[in-house]
């Protein structure tokens, strides 16, 4: 009974069109009727959620019933910011937001939207509500080609993971098809042929304090419209992992701007900074606006890297959830003191000496200042310090008054 039920059930979703791996293709067009976005791929979602019995774990694929959404967008007047929004299932919509420079566009965040009270792909869970995830990703091409990956690529986001599959992407079409040349993913190009090489001393464990705090450098992120980042601080990353001997290390590592490209894209309400190492070590900020309250923020990080003595050598963490940083669009935050960012359980950055402006950023100089408490509370100390020594002194002084007035008093005149 149980086999059928299974194969009921299976049945059943194959009908809903939750089961399928097959790719499908999705565009997006303008208001004339001309494609501006063109999408080819399968995509499967694994996951975990929260049942009444404890944790439970999910897998589904995009169906062939998934729609592209009216809410995708090809783009202001200068088609920087577009957008693809595919919604399937209950309630559920994959979101890619696209950006782009002179030279190449990208994918520059990918949010996917799920639905908890969705009982056939969710059975049992302890919430009903809607749920977003989101994370920046390495989707990028040059102008006026495909991006092409037949392998698979995968997507963190906090409890979600999105694999894609024979993806062919392409924004900002020039014509209403698919371009003839392409921009192929890493994951596509061969290897180099591995050489045999002597055995590698063994390293040294890494040190859980460097010597000295990472330099400070000065970062500038453009797009159609001028500046859209403006900052100047050193960072430095603390990670926690387990090497193969099953000892656990935390490695502190200074930010080099000397090894270090910077990039970022720039859009009406995300900006990016992104680093990376000649090591291959990927470094993403990004900014977010809260249009209400116009105040900007630190919205996510992200940090791929590779730790060649880890039981895992790729290390990935990701936080689109912060709210660090922040200041009132126009203006400026600076804090001299150091900040310490918590982004997942085994990975910190720790930013100092920071001033940072999002968004609107006139003449590439920075606005008003808004300090941090942090600051303010550094103040205080010596304030405070200072304070004390004067009641002291005031306390002293009194009690040396006294005692003089009371010597005087005990000899008197005849």
């Amino acid at each position: 009974m149980a086999a059928l039920g299974g194969a009921r059930r299976l049945l059943l979703l194959l009908l809903a069109g939750v089961v399928h791996g097959a790719s499908a293709m999705f565009v997006v067009k303008d208001g004339n009727g001309t494609a501006c976005i063109m999408a080819n791929f399968s995509a499967a979602f694994r996951m975990s959620y929260e049942t009444v019995h404890g944790s439970q774990n999910v897998s589904f694929e995009l169906p062939p019933s998934a729609e592209v959404l009216n809410s995708s967008s090809c783009g202001g007047k200068n088609a920087s910011d577009s957008s693809l929004v595919i919604a399937f299932g209950r309630g559920h919509s994959l979101t890619l937001t696209f950006t782009r420079n002179t030279t190449r566009y990208r994918v520059q965040l990918m949010s996917f939207i799920y639905n908890m009270s969705d009982t056939w792909t969710f059975p049992n869970a302890s919430s009903k509500e809607v749920k977003n995830v989101s994370s920046v990703t390495d989707i990028k091409a040059d102008i006026d080609k495909k991006y092409r990956c037949v392998s698979t690529t995968q997507v963190h986001m906090s409890n979600v993971t999105i694999t894609l599959s024979d993806a062919t992407i392409q924004a900002y079409l020039s014509s209403s098809s698919f371009s003839k040349g392409e921009s192929r993913c890493k994951q596509d190009k061969p290897e180099p042929s591995p050489t045999a090489l002597p055995p590698a001393p063994p390293s040294p464990s890494p040190s859980p304090v460097p010597a000295e705090s990472p330099s400070v450098s000065r970062y500038n992120v453009s797009g159609d419209n001028g500046t859209c980042l403006l900052a100047s601080m050193g960072l430095q990353l603390n990670v926690t992992y387990a090497r193969r001997d099953n000892t656990t290390v935390t490695s502190v590592l200074n930010i080099n701007p000397n090894e270090t490209t910077a990039s970022g894209n720039c859009s009406s309400l995300l900006v990016t900074l992104e680093l990376q190492s000649k090591k291959g070590m990927v470094l993403v900020l990004w900014f977010g606006m809260n249009a209400s309250s116009s105040r900007f923020f630190l919205q996510g990080i992200q940090l791929n890297a590779t730790f060649p003595d880890a039981k895992e050598p790729t290390f990935r963490a990701t936080n689109t959830s912060l709210r660090a940083l922040q200041a009132t669009v126009g203006h400026s935050y600076k804090c001299n003191t150091e900040e310490h960012i918590r982004v997942t359980q085994a990975f910190s950055l720790n930013i100092f000496r920071v001033w940072v402006q999002a968004f609107q950023v006139e003449g590439d100089r920075f606005g008003s200042v808004e300090e941090c408490l942090l600051d303010g509370n550094n103040m205080l100390i010596p304030i405070a310090v200072g304070g004390a020594l004067a009641g002291l002194v005031l306390i002293v002084l009194i009690a040396y008054l006294i005692g003089r007035k009371r010597s005087h008093a005990g000899y008197q005149t005849i």
